[in-house]
């Protein structure tokens, strides 16, 4: 066997040290993979590239508020629509050199224990991170009702915050179970007067015993504010006109307009519709991974992470309790900012041991180069 210098055989040696520390942070294509291009995935992903995290955002181009007209209560975007929002996102994102963002959805996340990363799948491609941001957002699940997908979002809304300030002062209908209408009419109160209950088979004593123990007197709010509840079975939603043509800017309000039709055969006439519909998750991950689940949605704990290390959920998709572009923004920034500071922790924790080690092996080297030489030689 060739010889090799006592200079060489230190080397070799420091290099095989410098391959075993390394071992410490994981060798991954990307620190952050979010999944998730909406508010939330975009806002996650501008933090991690303000302190250079290498991060990759994966968005299937499914949206949430797609169907709306405009987002409202965003500060500096009012009234701008959501695919404006999201373009402008993307065009400021792109600077940063550590921002990937790849139209695509994700069909599984899987995590490597023993390593101490996930391996990610998109579009038959792998890719792999330290961790794994969750905006993957809810899904609406509308009535079958015919007219129902055409009106939401579109005078039909959930969120007087989003859009009922574009229909104040306008004849409303509620519609939907008769136990979510209550809270309902307490939220739109300051925005509408006029306003009718549209239980849709639903005012029953069932319903009526849950109102009882949640909101005692409930009744004689609605007399006090003269809202009716009308329990006809609804057949059809009838545009009559709208919002997007018949408005007025100056005053911010659109002039939207409904015809509900009913079994019994007869009509009433509303300018807006509250909708009151359940949701469902939009991704398969969150059940893929086992996370803990609340009324269908992520849990997180107050860094945003959720029940499997490593693992955090933002926006519409997790249990902190509310759903709007902001709050969308606010998560997927704090999410960034805990994320870099625990990566940063567990880099400063290997750079210590990684230092003492070198340190060390150094020290061993200069101290018994010569029987560390002699030993090389006889191999």
């Amino acid at each position: 066997m060739a010889r090799i210098t006592s200079i060489a055989f230190a080397t070799i040696l420091f290099n095989f040290l410098a391959v075993a520390l390394a071992k410490a942070i994981p060798q991954v294509s990307h620190d952050v993979i979010i999944v998730g291009g909406g508010p939330a995935g975009l806002s996650a992903l501008s933090g991690l590239s303000r302190v250079k995290r290498k991060a990759i955002m994966f968005d299937s181009q499914e949206y949430r508020n797609a169907p709306t007209r405009n987002m409202h209560d965003v500060i500096g975007n009012d009234g701008t629509p959501p695919a404006v929002f999201r373009g402008l996102a993307r065009e400021q994102i792109s600077k940063y050199k550590t921002a990937t963002m790849v139209n695509a959805t994700v069909q599984s996340v899987t995590p490597v224990h023993d390593e101490g990363y996930f391996r990610v799948t998109a579009d038959g491609k792998e890719y792999t991170g330290r961790s794994v941001i969750l905006g993957t957002g809810l899904v609406d699940i509308l009535p079958s009702t015919p007219g129902m997908t055409d009106a939401w979002g579109k005078g039909m809304y959930w969120c007087p915050w989003c859009d009922g300030y574009e229909h104040r002062d306008q004849p409303l209908g509620i519609l939907g179970p008769l136990r979510d209408a209550y809270s309902s009419v307490i939220e739109v109160r300051h925005l509408n007067t006029d306003v009718v209950i549209y239980a849709n088979g639903t005012e029953n004593d069932e319903e009526k015993a849950v109102l009882n123990k949640k909101y005692p007197g409930w009744d004689k709010v609605l007399e006090a504010y003269n809202v009716t509840i009308n329990n006809a079975s609804i057949t059809s939603i009838e545009r009559l006109r709208n919002g997007s043509v018949a408005n007025d800017p100056k005053e911010d309000l659109q002039f939207d307009q409904f015809r509900i039709h009913f079994a019994d055969n007869s009509t009433a006439v509303r300018n807006a519709l509250f909708l009151n519909a359940p949701t469902v998750q939009r991704s398969h991950i969150p059940s893929q991974l086992g996370l803990g689940m609340a009324d269908k949605k992520i849990v997180v704990g107050s860094k945003f992470n959720t029940t499997l290390p490593g693992v955090y959920a933002i926006g519409d998709a997790n249990n902190d309790g509310s759903t709007n572009v902001p709050h969308a923004m606010y998560s997927g920034k704090g999410a960034a900012v805990k994320i870099h500071v625990a990566l940063a922790h567990e880099e400063s924790a290997a750079a210590i041991s990684k230092r003492g080690l070198e340190k060390g092996a150094w020290r061993s080297i200069g101290d018994d180069l010569e029987a560390l030489w002699k030993r090389a030689q006889s191999v």
